[in-house]
Parts: structure tokens; sequence; C-alpha cells
């Protein structure tokens, strides 16, 4: 079953690699060339900050755009390719099938990631940027992590709709995981019993996306990072959550008829 779920993840891989995504890298580094240049003309006093922030935010953008828009496509592709009654015939289960996909994928964003991380360390060093390197890296792992959850939310949405109406939803989860706790929150300041019930579902339903941003504590430094059980107990709620999405994924699919 692991050396099947590899086989389609690496063609998932190989595939999108070939598609010329590496050149999103290019873009970013000259991106943020740019910005760093230009920074000292329009900010004289903040340029440092700016250049911190910009440089994780394009990172989460830049991760967001391929997790979405291949993501979704990702099943639709081999269902419209009719490629999919080959691969259905062989020896591979529904769950092989959707792990190997977004594991493929996975592979590829972790590739950007560390990456344009490294680009952005390289570039701060060299407009002599003063950052804090151990919460960087924390929060690169943890905007993977973000994007792998994304992944799932878009194959999920994929699998049983097409890949426009699953873009738009897949977007939707994004923005509303980013803002959940915000809801729990209004649902609490709130006097009506149904919506504060409506918001605490919305909550245990909606992927809390705020576990996993670590952009903003990043710019200021280690010290402002949760502590190491929080960092492990949000890491494990992201794994789970992405297990429950590839399950529900593989039992809509296996209910398509081929």
């Amino acid at each position: 079953m692991l050396g099947r779920i590899i086989v389609i993840a690496t063609n998932v891989f190989r595939e999108v690699i070939r598609d010329r995504i590496l050149y999103l890298v290019g873009v970013y580094a000259i991106a943020l060339v740019a910005v760093g240049r230009l920074l000292p003309d329009i900010a004289a006093s903040a340029e440092s900050k700016i250049l911190l922030d910009v440089g994780l935010a394009a990172i989460s953008l830049v991760g967001l755009v391929i997790a979405v828009f291949i993501g979704t496509a990702l099943v639709n592709k081999e269902i419209e390719k009719r490629t999919v009654y080959v691969l259905i015939a062989k020896p591979v289960s529904r769950l092989e099938f959707i792990v190997g996909k977004h594991l493929g994928l996975s592979g590829v964003l972790a590739v950007l990631v560390a990456a344009m991380t490294l680009i952005y360390m390289l570039v701060l060093q060299v407009y002599r940027t003063p950052f804090p390197a151990s919460s960087i890296g924390i929060a690169a792992l943890f905007q993977f992590l973000e994007l792998s959850l994304i992944t799932a939310v878009a194959i999920l949405f994929g699998v049983f709709t097409s890949p426009l109406l699953a873009t738009l939803m897949t977007v939707a989860v994004y923005l509303m995981g980013q803002s959940s706790r915000d809801l729990l929150a209004l649902g609490a300041l709130s006097d009506n019993a149904g919506f504060q019930r409506a918001t605490e579902a919305f909550y245990l339903v909606l992927p809390d996306l705020a576990r996993l941003n670590l952009k903003n504590q990043a710019v200021y430094g280690i010290e402002l990072l949760p502590d190491p059980l929080q960092l492990v107990a949000n890491g494990v709620y992201a794994v789970v959550y992405i297990a429950l999405l590839l399950a529900i994924a593989t039992l809509i699919f296996s209910r398509r008829q081929f």
C-alpha cells in the first residue's frame, strides 16, 4: 500500500514540477529584491518591519495559490482525461489514490516553502535587516502545515464538484478559517443563544487556521511564539484535520461511479 501511495505521489510531484511551478520561486525572489530596494524611498523608518512582513506574507500567498488552483484540479483532471479509469482498474484503492495525490502536491509545497524561506533570509541578509532565524523557521514549517491542510480542503471539494466551484469554496474556507476565532468571540458577546450555538458549530467544523499562522510572532522573535507543547498540539491538530478531510474525500470518491 505504501509503495503504491509513493508512486502516485511521485507522479504528481513530477507533473506539477514540469508545469514550471518553480518559476514562481524566481518571481518571488525578484519581487522581494525590488521591494527591498524601494522601501527606503517610501518608508524611511519602518523598512525592516515591512520587509519582514512582506516576505512572509508573499510565501503564504504563493503557496495558497498553488494549493487552491492545483489541488482542486488534481482529481477532476484525471476524470476529464479519463485516466482515472486506468488507475481504478489497477490494484489501487481510492484511499491510496487520494492520499497519494495529497502527498505529491504537499511535497511540491514543501519544496516551494523551503526555497522561498531560504531566499527570504538571504535577501534579509543582503539588506542587513535583522531577523529571528529560529522563529522564522518555525513559522515556515507551520505555513507548510497550513498549506497542506488547504490542499486537503481543495482535494475534498474537487472530488465532487467542478474546479471553479471547488476553488471558490476552498478560498471561502481559507478566509473563514483565518477568522474562525473572531467569529467564536463574536458569538460569545451575543445575547442570542441560537447565534452562539451557530458560531460554536462553525468553529468546530471550520479549520482554526490561526493555530498555524505564526507570521506576526515570527517577525518579533522566538519569545513571542507559543510554548513548545502548544506548538506540538497545533501541529497534531493540523495533521488530524488533514487526515479527517482525506478520509471524507475518500468516502465521497468511493461512491462515485466511473
